[in-house]
């Protein structure tokens, strides 16, 4: 056998279907083991090394998820790809909500299912490590922000649908664009559609493409944006704005992978991953029938929350230079005075990230030389949410006035908490323990 061939683990418990996709592979150069319980499966993954595993989804001693649970407490960067039976939406979601690759359904075929090999050997390729891209970035060393970049990193290694929850301004789509740029789909497209920016009448054009003809203004044959992501990977930003027959349309895309254009007479496979994102409650919307729950729960695989501002107050000094660094490019060095930075630590920054981008870019045009001072910053005592302290520079150390922020949001993490410290540890983005230690140093019952 040649010594640079793959391995994978080929599970089944009948030998004819394990026998297929054992030939399948071997024309893709790949060496396979084959196992036809759970038990054998365990034992092949102590004593082997495997770039792959295919398991079925039901087995003599156990299920496919068995395995992918298994595999991600003891291997968590093998990937595994469960076979389901056709059709069966609830046992493919919770399979890769367990941490499973991808999944195939019954009857396989052999394309999806070569795709899908290749896709996850790519991701499972140590080079694969050090070719990662790092055009973006998430700045700031805050508890939150090493939690939801270790997410970014497991979550690339899948391909399951993420969901996307967080206010406006947090950069849900930066950290979708992580998400690709750190996945096996890295070389191919990352195609965001904003979905509250297209008519409704033009959606389903845009979307899936037309044919010449199909309408009054279709002079030549068009491509969608599925079609443009083809072999990468799908953002549709703000998908609560999708009306109802575009939910319709948008499900059968993600259950059939394959779309049809305006005018085509059959669909054409697409080969994509799909993130989402919204800053509505989706769950809320699902509940007053605004958004389809099959949808929902369909795009909704995974879902990762990206923290407010506030959360990481700690993170704006680490946001005030990497912004500036960019406002000052080829020009003067800006620096914050102390009291700007307490100005900024006080506020509450509605619009998150984004505002505070903003708010910098207004105080380099206003401010006098090189300094920003805190008037500079234009942020208004009367702005919904800001802060109520007074503040006044050089009227109070800057390590008492601190404090009182600290304690201040300790003690409104947990009245939107109904008082769960579990729950108010988590919005703050800090350990139980550092929670408790908080709350007694400042003496918060």
């Amino acid at each position: 056998m040649n010594k640079s061939w793959q391995q994978v683990l080929v599970i089944d418990d009948e030998p004819d279907i394990r026998e297929l996709l054992s030939m399948t592979l071997a024309r893709m150069n790949l060496a396979t083991k084959e196992a036809g319980t759970v038990k054998e499966a365990k034992e092949l993954l102590k004593d082997k090394t495997f770039n792959l595993c295919l398991t079925d989804m039901r087995l003599p001693d156990g299920s496919g998820i068995d395995l992918v649970r298994f595999a991600q407490e003891r291997y968590p960067h093998l990937p595994i790809a469960v076979i389901t039976a056709y059709g069966n939406v609830e046992s493919a979601v919770e399979a890769l909500k367990a941490g499973a690759f991808d999944f195939l359904s019954k009857p396989v075929q052999l394309d999806d299912l070569r795709n899908l090999v290749a896709a996850a050997l790519k991701a499972s390729s140590p080079a694969h490590e050090k070719e990662r891209r790092h055009r973006h970035m998430l700045i700031g060393d805050s508890p939150a922000m090493q939690e939801i970049r270790g997410k970014i990193g497991k979550l690339a290694r899948s391909q399951a649908p993420i969901y996307i929850s967080g206010d406006s301004g947090t950069g849900k789509e930066l950290v979708a664009r992580l998400i690709h740029d750190q996945s096996a789909r890295s070389e191919a497209p990352f195609v965001p559609i904003n979905c509250g920016a297209i008519p409704s009448e033009l959606m389903e054009s845009e979307f899936f493409g037309h044919r010449k003809g199909s309408f009054t203004g279709a002079t030549a044959n068009k491509p969608g944006l599925f079609q443009a992501a083809d072999g990468g990977t799908l953002f549709l930003d703000e998908v609560a704005e999708l009306p109802m027959h575009m939910q319709v349309k948008l499900l059968r895309a993600i259950q059939e992978k394959a779309v049809r254009s305006v005018g085509a007479q059959s669909e054409v496979p697409i080969n994509v991953r799909f993130l989402s994102a919204t800053q509505r409650d989706l769950s809320g919307l699902v509940a007053k029938g605004k958004f389809r729950e099959d949808l929902y729960y369909r795009i909704n695989v995974i879902e990762l929350r990206v923290p407010n501002l506030r959360e990481r107050v700690g993170d704006i000094p680490l946001l005030v230079e990497h912004f500036l660094r960019r406002l000052d490019e080829d020009g003067p060095r800006y620096a914050l005075t102390q009291e700007a930075y307490a100005a900024l630590n006080a506020y509450a920054f509605p619009g998150n990230v984004r505002e505070l981008e903003n708010i910098l870019q207004r105080a380099v045009a206003l401010c006098e030389g090189n300094t920003i001072a805190a008037e500079d910053l234009g942020l208004s005592e009367s702005k919904p949410g800001a802060s109520q302290t007074g503040f006044v520079p050089g009227g109070e150390p800057l390590e008492g006035y601190l404090a009182r922020i600290e304690k201040r949001a300790l003690i409104d993490a947990l009245t939107r908490t109904s008082q769960n410290k579990t729950a108010a540890a988590k919005l703050l983005g800090m350990s139980f323990r550092s929670l408790r230690y908080k709350l007694d140093k400042f003496g918060i019952d």
